[in-house]
């Protein structure tokens, strides 16, 4: 899905919309881990930038978990960057974690599903992650669309009328499929590639089937070392640890509250 040029701001607030002395960077976007609520690091990393790097856009990459809309968390920095995000597995614990980013004025921001020219970079997203019920990669999925879960899961397990809230942060085949027919730059996907150990081959596909040169994921709270991986993959793999910031060349803006010197290996599981 293609998407103008320039995107909107929130009601009443104009596209690039600041002030003096706050002027972003030509082109950046940060790429921000797991916030799970917490707000102030990247609220702070916003208004006091390194210099010369406040970005253009900043894309949140999953378990938002915003205990107010997200428009009102965000208040202080929407005046002066663009702000993007993908939904995790935790977005959907509680209806208040669903409606606070769903529902929020901020709702026409989410890439999930489509490919939007953000800052001048063509980013393609994925939200959500695999469950066994629907889709665990490598094995046969269960269900190919939402419509088929929905109707199988049968009237009394219905949400809202609708896909049980737990499973609309459930990566169902056909939408990894109808994102795989567009062209990107950047993928950005709360699961893992391959190269992490809790990783799947899927989102490689899916990163080369789109043309991306780059990929971003959260979801695993930490940031290992993928560089000796991206020759297989063919594209750089970056993973953003948890309330990370990372810029989109790769520079570490914040590090993760759990990153470790880089490694190779890691047993965390964030569930």
């Amino acid at each position: 899905m293609n998407a103008p040029r320039e995107a909107e701001g929130p009601p009443g607030e104009p596209a690039g919309a600041g002030t003096a002395g706050l002027v972003a960077a030509p082109g950046a976007i940060w790429l921000c881990g797991d916030v799970h609520g917490r707000f102030e690091h990247l609220i702070d990393a916003v208004l006091q930038p390194p210099p010369g790097q406040r970005p253009a856009a900043i894309v949140l990459l999953g378990d938002v978990q915003a205990a107010r809309p997200l428009e009102l968390e965000l208040a202080a920095i929407l005046p002066h960057t663009e702000v993007w995000f993908i939904h995790g597995n935790h977005d959907t614990d509680s209806d208040a974690d669903h409606d606070h980013l769903f529902g929020s004025a901020l709702a026409h921001r989410n890439l999930h599903g489509r490919v939007v020219e953000v800052a001048g970079v063509r980013i393609a997203g994925l939200g959500g992650v695999f469950r066994g019920q629907v889709w665990s990669p490598p094995a046969p999925w269960q269900f190919e669309t939402a419509r088929a879960y929905t109707a199988w899961a049968g009237r009394g397990n219905r949400w809202r009328g609708g896909l049980p809230r737990r499973h609309r942060s459930t990566i169902f085949p056909e939408e990894v499929q109808a994102l795989g027919r567009q062209r990107a730059e950047v993928l950005v996907t709360h699961e893992a590639p391959s190269a992490h150990p809790h990783g799947f081959a899927v989102i490689d596909e899916l990163a080369r089937g789109l043309g991306v040169g780059r990929a971003f994921h959260g979801h695993q709270h930490d940031r290992l070392d993928y560089r000796a991986e991206w020759p297989r993959l063919g594209f750089e793999a970056h993973g953003v640890g948890l309330r990370g910031i990372t810029a989109l060349d790769g520079r570490v803006i914040r590090a993760g509250d759990l990153d470790r010197p880089w490694t190779t290996d890691s047993s965390h599981d964030p569930g």
